[in-house]
């Protein structure tokens, strides 16, 4: 596409195509980063599961 030697339609088609394939991978990474967490050693030694905490 950057090349600029496709026809205007077909550079239309992969940017659309390009924008939902970034949708869907955005929301598998939401739903992976929901389900990531960290162990975190209390006090007694033992282990506790706890939310991983979002990138900013």
């Amino acid at each position: 596409m950057e090349r600029g030697d496709l026809p205007l339609e077909e550079s239309i088609r992969l940017f659309e195509e390009g924008m939902s394939l970034s949708a869907v991978c955005k929301e598998h990474l939401d739903q992976a980063e929901g389900k990531v967490q960290i162990l975190m050693k209390q006090r007694d030694g033992s282990m506790k599961a706890e939310p991983f905490p979002p990138q900013k």
